[in-house]
């Protein structure tokens, strides 16, 4: 079981990620997020970081914001969290890994809506639907329905992820589930991680590995 931090916008918590052996490190680009990375960490400081893969997230961005972003923080992966179609998604994948999310609200029909992406991204990422909001809710959706997801494709489990989910997360029997994403639940204030509850969480799912 992998792990992503996301909502990283300072260099202290990046290293801090890097010594608990966090998985991916997720930076957004949306300017009006709390957490937008554009503005609170130096580009240089990122890609100087190694040990960690670092994911930029985008929404709705172009390709050439997205191209320039890359190069700039020295991204390993793309994270496309609005309403990017299949084309947009293979554009961005001619070069670099891409994870398109998928806000799931009371049902998700996977033939319709996810199965166009599987030939033109890496991952996918499972977030709660809102009507307000691209992401970052807090608020968890019902697992239940990823007990009928009928793909092979790997997905990172998103949505309102708590530090004392890590047993439930464990005991999930989800083939393709690849990562847990976690985020607000584990902040001091947005933007500003609270690294010892990382470092519980990140004990807790790797646990499950040695026994």
């Amino acid at each position: 079981m992998r792990i992503k931090v996301c909502g990283i916008t300072r260099i202290n918590d990046l290293q801090a990620l890097v010594n608990n052996k966090v998985d991916y490190a997720g930076f957004i680009f949306q300017e009006i997020s709390p957490r937008f990375a554009g503005n609170k960490i130096d580009p240089r400081s990122v890609r100087e970081t190694t040990g960690i893969k670092k994911v930029g997230v985008f929404v709705n961005a172009t390709l050439a914001q997205i191209e320039r972003t890359i190069r700039d923080y020295a991204l390993d992966m793309v994270q496309l969290h609005g309403d990017e179609t299949p084309g947009f998604c293979a554009a961005v994948q001619g070069f670099i890994p891409v994870v398109k999310a998928i806000r799931i609200g009371d049902n998700v029909n996977w033939q319709k809506d996810v199965a166009p992406y599987i030939p033109v991204t890496d991952y996918f990422l499972f977030d709660t639907a809102s009507v307000k909001l691209y992401g970052g809710t807090g608020e968890r959706f019902n697992w239940d329905l990823l007990a009928t997801y009928p793909f092979e494709h790997p997905f990172f489990l998103s949505g309102g992820i708590t530090p004392d989910q890590a047993l439930a997360i464990r005991e999930l029997q989800l083939p393709a589930l690849f990562a847990a994403d976690v985020n607000s639940k584990f902040e001091d204030s947005p933007g500003v991680k609270n690294i010892p509850l990382v470092e519980q969480f990140v004990k807790q799912i790797h646990s499950s590995i040695i026994k």
